[in-house]
């Protein structure tokens, strides 16, 4: 009967249905964009250290507590190699402590060149923190490290930049990085689109000795100490064990502030967390005008339908149709109405997610739950909105109803 009042009544229900429709759109495309860039997100937070904390001169929280004091920050004093080394001979809390310093050259391979490719120099640990895959040939080994020779692994992008390859057939090949040959060692395995921290897939990778001895330290770049904390360390009391002795180092008085910032990698998390929850928030606003647009559009259907179906009512409640009956009857049809505007909505955010995963950096999905939650939402607005209409019909006078036209 629910189909059958639709394909007769084309229009009514279209317009009806179209604040559902758009309601739906809103609340499962804006949770579906922003749980795929959380996603997105945490998986690449989990890839810079789950207990890391990033020794650096800028405090990378301070954007929310009123502005970046940039020209505070740039005064400080840059890390050096000699403290990551102290630190990892005397932290006690900690499992891995890597120094890390980037720069940019220009890469050459016969006739190729490529300008501005990521260069990023480390130390042994950094390997350990990154969790770094390498899908063909090795990483630098520790005699390397120690020696500071002239090998590298490359990322799988930059790779296919110079070569036009990314695979096996790269190892062993030079290349010239600013004029020094380089040989690489090892291939890392492709990633995908990184929007927070390391280029990973499109760096060149060399030892930290080898590195100092190319350019200026000190003033190369963003120089970090990377700590990794032990698995059964407290975040707290890792940070506080490391100001300890950065203070040390840096010779600050009790009354100082500290010249370094160190920096909880999960406060990315944090300030996503926020800034999704603040999106979704204005998602629920608009798909709730939408939906209650939608739910009066519906419960119009339905008093209509109670009004052109009065006689059929009558004669059911005649031949013995209860209350609960009827009002059964409407409840279902009112929330078949709900579903169907969802399904709609469904439908379209579908669409809409093959449209953005192929131009957004990360894959736009639909999780589960979001679809369970989408369609209860259409089922609980169903009734309330045909609660008023079958309550009127339920309780219509069968010998009244049937003689109405």
């Amino acid at each position: 009967m629910a189909l059958q009042e639709l394909r007769v009544n084309k229009l009514r229900t279209f317009l009806s249905l179209f604040g559902i429709t758009i309601g739906i759109f809103c609340i499962i495309g804006v949770l579906a964009t922003v749980d795929s860039l959380k996603n997105n997100v945490q998986s690449q937070i989990k890839a810079l250290g789950t207990n890391s904390i990033w020794i650096d001169k800028f405090d990378y929280n301070d954007g929310g507590k009123g502005g970046f004091a940039w020209w505070k920050y740039y005064k400080r004093p840059s890390n050096r190699y000699s403290e990551m080394q102290f630190l990892k001979a005397n932290l006690t809390q900690a499992k891995n402590v890597a120094y890390f310093v980037p720069n940019s050259v220009t890469a050459e391979y016969e006739s190729t060149s490529v300008q501005n490719v990521p260069l990023y120099g480390v130390t042994e640990d950094f390997y350990k923190i990154q969790d770094l895959k390498i899908s063909e040939g090795r990483f630098i080994s520790d005699a390397e490290f120690t020696r500071g020779s002239p090998v590298c692994v490359i990322g799988a992008k930059q790779a296919e930049n110079i070569f036009g390859i990314a695979d096996a057939s790269c190892i062993g090949k030079q290349i010239s990085m600013n004029g020094r040959k380089v040989t690489i060692v090892g291939l890392i395995e492709k990633r995908g689109t990184e929007g927070i921290g390391f280029q990973f897939d499109n760096c060149l990778l060399i030892s930290y000795q080898y590195f100092a001895s190319l350019f200026d330290v000190l003033h190369a770049g963003q120089n970090l100490i990377i700590v990794e904390g032990k698995d059964n360390v407290s975040k707290q009391s890792l940070i506080d064990e490391i100001r300890g002795y950065m203070r040390q180092l840096r010779k600050l008085s009790p009354q100082e502030e500290d010249n370094f910032a160190l920096n909880d990698i999960q406060l990315f998390s944090q300030v996503i967390d926020q800034m999704a929850g603040s999106i979704n928030i204005a998602g629920w606003f608009i798909a709730g005008l939408s939906l209650l647009v939608g739910a009066f559009g519906v419960a119009n259907i339905m008093f209509v339908t109670v009004r052109e179906r009065t006689s059929q009512i009558g004669l059911k409640k005649a031949i013995g149709a209860k209350r609960r009956t009827i009002l059964t009857e409407f409840l279902l049809e009112s929330a078949f109405l709900c579903v169907i505007g969802g399904l709609l909505g469904l439908f379209f955010v579908w669409l809409l997610t093959l449209f953005l995963s192929s131009i957004m950096p990360f894959p736009i999905f639909i999780a589960g739950n979001i679809i369970v939650m989408a369609m209860s939402i259409c089922v609980v607005l169903g009734v309330l909105a045909g609660i008023i209409p079958a309550f009127i019909a339920a309780r219509m006078d069968p010998v009244v109803a049937i003689r109405s036209k």
